[in-house]
């Protein structure tokens, strides 16, 4: 995973924009936002994915950056005082803070824009149907149907009732998504058999509800020096979360579930699915 973020980090430096003009705030704070470290979780699960397929590692380093500026300009917006209203991101102030409201909306909006424009570009695929069906995949998973839509619903979440079948669907939409198109970003570049992509969504499923159990836990035990960002919001805004329906005990025994039937959908690809089943069990173990 290190090596990943490094290589990630490393390409990420080189497609960013710079200037010295008068844009030069929007493309700093563009920077700020993607270059300010992190796990690269997704992209990780991009490469080992795309490894699956013998995909040639420059074309799932490219996906795997586009995913990262996704999850990037995510983070921004989420952060904003009309979201999520967080001062704290990775161990640093957040965009808003750091810049503006202003400069981070349109730095977010920058960053999706060029995760679209690497995946449409020759480079990261010769075939232009392998490179629509990325771009399709992408908008479908990030779009209303998906991180939009259940960032919208995690909203309501604060002024509406919900119980484990709406958390559930929440969670599968805001955060599930993205690492759902993350593991079959690698199908769709081997241009895979739809059993094997079928697998690894199956897979992701699973992987992205451990996930957001376990920042759930993390939200109630942690505290923000280890985790780089506020702790313990959810319960303060009374919002439904896994934990506050399960309790920490149910929940987290339902996140190492999760983690053992996500390992379980990866028997189609044999030893070459390694990586992948030791990255559900860090999910579930992972202290940040």
């Amino acid at each position: 995973m290190t090596e990943t973020a490094d290589a990630v980090s490393e390409l990420l430096d080189r497609l960013l924009p710079t200037s010295e003009g008068p844009d030069v705030r929007v493309c700093d704070a563009m920077r700020y936002a993607a270059l300010n470290g992190g796990k690269r979780f997704r992209p990780f699960l991009v490469m080992t994915s795309a490894a699956l397929f013998d995909v040639p590692p420059a074309r799932a380093l490219r996906v795997a950056a586009a995913v990262e500026l996704m999850h990037c300009y995510s983070l921004v917006h989420d952060d904003l005082p009309a979201m999520d209203d967080d001062a704290l991101r990775r161990g640093l102030p957040t965009c808003h803070v750091k810049y503006d409201e202003a400069t981070a909306i349109l730095a977010g909006d920058a960053l999706q824009s060029l995760a679209f424009e690497i995946l449409a570009m020759a480079e990261t695929h010769p075939t232009s149907r392998v490179r629509a069906e990325l771009v399709r995949a992408l908008a479908q998973a990030v779009g209303a149907g998906g991180m939009v839509g259940g960032q919208m619903l995690d909203l309501l979440a604060e002024n509406i009732p919900m119980d484990i079948g709406a958390i559930t669907r929440l969670q599968r939409m805001k955060t599930g998504a993205l690492i759902a198109f993350s593991c079959e970003s690698g199908a769709i570049l081997g241009e895979a058999r739809a059993t094997e992509r079928h697998a690894l969504h199956a897979y992701a499923h699973d992987l992205g509800l451990a996930f957001q159990i376990q920042d759930d836990l993390l939200d109630v035990e942690g505290d923000s020096e280890m985790t780089g960002k506020a702790v313990q919001k959810d319960e303060q805004a009374g919002k439904a979360t896994f934990v506050s329906i399960l309790g920490v005990k149910r929940a987290r025994e339902q996140a190492k579930i999760l983690a053992d039937q996500a390992v379980a959908h990866l028997d189609l690809f044999g030893e070459k699915a390694e990586l992948l089943a030791r990255a559900a069990h860090f999910v579930v173990t992972r202290r940040h």
